[in-house]
């Protein structure tokens, strides 16, 4: 073997081992970001789910303010009590399938 092709043979495996080094850090980083993708869905599912939550009671919130109305806008408070009773059926419709 030549005094080139040592040079040349030197070179290559210099580069090779930067190419798998390079490899592995990618890998690493690729983990990292993976775990960090997973924390940021389990903080979106809890936020989705506290919104959710949230919307309920503000509907819950909003049924009693419409409910304990003074007689003063009776037509929604009826609406509001027809659409509930609607839901109620519908639930109790899919609980008998």
């Amino acid at each position: 073997m030549t005094e080139e092709e040592k040079k040349l043979l030197n070179t290559f495996e210099t580069k090779l081992r930067h190419l798998i080094y390079l490899h592995d850090k990618l890998k690493r980083e690729n983990a990292d970001l993976k775990l960090l993708l997973e924390s940021e869905k389990q903080k979106s599912e809890k936020v989705k789910a506290e919104y959710t939550e949230l919307e309920a009671c503000y509907t819950n919130l909003k049924t009693a303010t419409t409910i304990s109305l003074n007689g003063s806008d009776v037509k929604e408070t009826k609406l509001r009590l027809s659409k509930l009773v609607r839901e109620v059926d519908k639930c109790i419709a899919l609980l008998n399938e």
